[in-house]
């Protein structure tokens, strides 16, 4: 008998209560809310909106404010600073700074030990547990697991605290077995210098027995780019042939899918997708054959959504009372919403930024269609991240190329006052017509996106895309210079400010020029 058909039967348990996701997602929420209200009481957040008074979920509502991490920062900092009790019991001392920021000013996640237990380390166990339940002749625990983490640092001057990547966090605070079958060695994994970590963990790992791979889908690619320049491999399954799943996340796959299937050639592979983020975790993908994530309904997190048709940014930050949202059990599939989360992590009704879309409910899944803030709407067109990847994906298919990384922006008027999108896009493989990708893309995007094509109609107020092509590694670079190379960060795919891409645009000049 092999290890795993051994280790297996400990998630027998887990699997059958997951069942209760099909039928009982409001029971489970419920449940949910009415725990954290109690251990909430407890806490200064908690009597300043009375939750002694709390009885079910719209007195929740009417008691407790919709809030930005602007709202919740000062509490934060004071947790920060060792004080007790402010937005969850005891004291907090563990503090993810938060990926996909893309100023100076990082964000700062309250992580407890109960948010640790029931959130973050649930997520790892249900994603074993479902890929386990779909795979009976699995032999994952028959040998390693390669899990990439980031790095943390001393939290101001509190005793035992910590600041960094959530990965750092759950590597450090990890169960001592779980040590057995992973790799890379744990200095290795909270390494800083993502450069000198990859390169070491790829010595560490090539002539280990790695059987499923954990992390960010671009980072964990360079990973394995350099374990095949030092093994002298021509694909990932001559150095590691019982390789059986990536556990991925952080980022769309969709960019990345082609790019892994060029480096490992096992028809066998799998891909799980879960949605985890330095605010918790909660989706998994529980069906190899349908791309949309299970929401995971009874963690430490209640869950409530604001119709995108209805958000603001700006109400959220000024007038956050006349934003309407709805629980689990008010949704409508086929709808884009923002996601409200309470945690027993301390973050109470907090707008993490992320949207999704209801596929299905009983169970509840659902597929991420972006950011409240990473979308270009400078002329009514709406388009979201996942217009985006469905207009590379069908251009790539049809031009045989493959895009690396992407960001892209409007031009709101140019010399000849024309307004139209612009795209940076580094390609590992190049389509041999550019114009003809540029001309697919924005073919699809009509096709998917009424109000782009609207937009575009006759080019009257919005024109034809732009495609800008980038350099090699211009990404990567632009994120070593803002020292977020490696762990969870990443660039915004779509946003209607020019920032981000003009940098982008001068550096990728600057090398060209020099060239």
């Amino acid at each position: 008998m092999n290890v795993t058909s051994i280790v297996s039967k400990a998630f027998l348990a887990r699997q059958k209560a997951l069942r209760h996701h099909i039928q009982e997602g409001e029971r489970l929420q419920q449940q949910v809310l009415e725990y954290l209200i109690s251990r909430g009481r407890a806490t200064e957040y908690g009597r300043n909106h009375l939750f002694n008074t709390v009885t079910g979920y719209e007195s929740f509502v009417r008691n407790v404010p919709l809030n930005s991490y602007e709202q919740l920062k000062g509490d934060i900092d004071r947790m920060r600073h060792g004080e007790r009790d402010v937005l969850w019991p005891g004291q907090v001392k563990w503090f993810a700074k938060s990926s996909g920021t893309t100023n100076d000013k990082s964000k700062f996640i309250p992580v407890t030990a109960d948010g640790l237990r029931d959130i973050h380390y649930a997520g790892g166990r249900d994603s074993v547990a479902l890929y386990l339940k779909e795979h009976p002749k699995s032999r994952l625990f028959d040998g390693k697991a390669l899990i990439l983490g980031g790095s943390h640092a001393p939290n101001y001057n509190v005793a035992d605290s910590l600041v960094g990547d959530l990965s750092a966090i759950l590597v450090e605070n990890i169960n001592p077995l779980v040590n057995l079958v992973r790799v890379p060695k744990k200095p290795t994994a909270l390494l800083s210098d993502f450069e000198v970590k990859r390169d070491r963990i790829a010595r560490e790992t090539w002539q280990k027995n790695v059987t499923n791979l954990s992390g960010v889908p671009s980072w964990m690619m360079s990973v394995l780019t350099r374990v095949l320049e030092i093994s002298g491999k021509s694909c990932i399954d001559k150095v590691w042939p019982n390789l059986e799943v990536f556990f991925h996340g952080g980022v769309a796959f969709t960019p990345y899918r082609q790019q892994y299937r060029d480096i490992i050639h096992n028809p066998d592979m799998h891909y799980m997708e879960t949605y985890n983020a330095s605010e918790g975790f909660f989706g998994i993908q529980s069906d190899p054959d349908d791309p949309a994530l299970l929401l995971m309904l009874d963690y430490g997190v209640f869950y409530e959504f604001i119709p995108m048709d209805e958000f603001s940014e700006t109400e959220l930050q000024h007038c956050p009372d006349h934003l309407h949202t709805v629980p689990l059990w008010g949704v409508e599939t086929g709808k884009n919403y923002a996601i409200v989360i309470s945690t027993s992590c301390g973050l109470w009704r907090y707008v993490i930024g992320d949207t999704i879309c209801f596929t299905q409910k009983n169970p509840y899944k659902f597929v991420i269609t972006g950011r409240t803030k990473h979308f270009i709407n400078a002329f009514g067109e709406e388009l979201i991240v996942d217009n985006a990847e469905k207009g590379l994906e069908y251009a790539c298919e049809q031009t045989n190329a493959e895009v690396l990384e992407y960001t892209a922006a409007p031009i709101y008027m140019d010399n000849h006052a024309r307004c139209r999108h612009q795209w940076l896009i580094e390609f590992s493989r190049e389509p041999q017509d550019i114009k003809q990708f540029a001309e697919l893309l924005d073919q699809k995007l009509q096709e998917i996106n009424s109000d782009y094509e609207a937009k575009r109609y006759k080019s009257i107020t919005l024109q034809h895309l732009e495609i800008v092509t980038a350099r090699h590694d211009l990404f990567n670079d632009w994120l070593k210079n803002k020292g977020k190379l490696g762990g969870q960060h990443k660039i915004p795919r779509l946003s209607n400010s020019r920032d981000i891409i003009e940098e982008m645009i001068e550096m990728n000049s600057t090398v060209n020029d020099e060239g």
